[in-house]
């Protein structure tokens, strides 16, 4: 494929026009109908596997409600992924094929906008979930006291403010939100790893505590239980975590790389291979809720249990 470098404006708007062009995008159907048909599936399984979430979390009373809202709060940002955003990514891409460049327009705009939001919204959740577990480990009895349900839902509402707000600004100019996305990235990163970090190296003195409770003849059974079901809610909030970052992190590097050298054909595959891994995401984190937590897998298998039965 013959290099061309595009440099573009700096606000959304012009990028839509430059993305929805035939001078641009004329070499590169194939791809696009292959990835459209990509992400229609990854739409179909996202919607249908957070819808599942959703209801499992419902039934589920095991989890402390303002943790059970974080959690919420991630399935619905996936469940949006799925009936939003990639359907609009899959309006675009169709549209460029057909060279239906009023559509493309919009449907970009919109898209990138939703995008944006959402994804800036996981990574914030998923901060507040990695702080709030190490805020169950290090206040003990306080926690319940401290993290409230209406405390933990002022911040899921900040969130969505913020990542509406940092959204909208794109269509101002896209060098400054590129550059504020990587310093909100970086903090949200940072934040994370020091919490797991604190995490895991303040169990085993947890778990001494609880020992020396044992030898002192106290009971100690109820503790015992806390502490392993506590780690498996860590190593199950961690994976999501790792996941996370595995889906973004090739979409952030394809976006520095045009920051870097401009907008060229190279660089707009990149940025839409990458994205659908964005997509995958929401796909995935359904089945890692089903894998390491006991309580959903079982919600999740009730509910399928009564679809099948309503369907006969």
């Amino acid at each position: 494929m013959e290099m061309k470098n595009f440099t573009g404006g700096q606000n959304l708007q012009a990028v839509a026009e430059l993305y929805c062009s035939v001078e641009f995008t004329g070499e590169v159907h194939g791809e696009l109908v292959f990835l459209s048909v990509v992400n229609t599936f990854l739409s179909i399984t996202a919607f249908l596997g957070n819808t599942l979430i959703l209801v499992a979390l419902r039934k589920d009373t095991s989890i402390h409600p303002p943790s059970k809202l974080l959690y919420r709060n991630l399935a619905i940002t996936d469940l949006c992924v799925g009936i939003i955003v990639a359907p609009l990514y899959v309006a675009r891409s169709t549209s460029v094929v057909n060279k239906r460049w009023d559509i493309c327009y919009y449907a970009y705009l919109t898209a990138y906008f939703a995008s944006v939001t959402l994804c800036s919204v996981s990574l914030i959740t998923l901060t507040a979930i990695s702080v709030d577990r190490l805020l169950a480990l290090r206040l003990g009895l306080r926690y319940r006291q401290v993290v409230t349900l209406k405390r933990t839902r002022l911040i899921a509402i900040g969130g969505w403010i913020v990542s509406v707000v940092g959204a909208s600004t794109s269509f101002l100019n896209l060098r400054i939100v590129s550059l504020c996305r990587y310093i909100v990235l970086a903090f949200c990163l940072v934040t994370t790893i020091c919490a797991y970090t604190k995490i895991f190296m303040s169990l085993p003195h947890n778990q001494i505590h609880v020992q020396n409770h044992v030898v002192q003849g106290q009971s100690s059974q109820a503790n015992t239980l806390n502490i392993a079901r506590y780690r498996k809610a860590v190593h199950g909030a961690l994976w999501v975590q790792v996941t996370l970052v595995i889906c973004y992190l090739p979409f952030f590097i394809a976006v520095a790389l045009i920051i870097q050298r401009g907008r060229s054909l190279s660089t707009y595959l990149a940025l839409q291979f990458t994205l659908t891994l964005v997509y995958l995401n929401s796909s995935l984190n359904p089945l890692l809720y089903c894998w390491k937590n006991r309580e959903v897998r079982q919600g999740v298998k009730e509910t399928l249990q009564q679809l099948h039965l309503c369907i006969n």
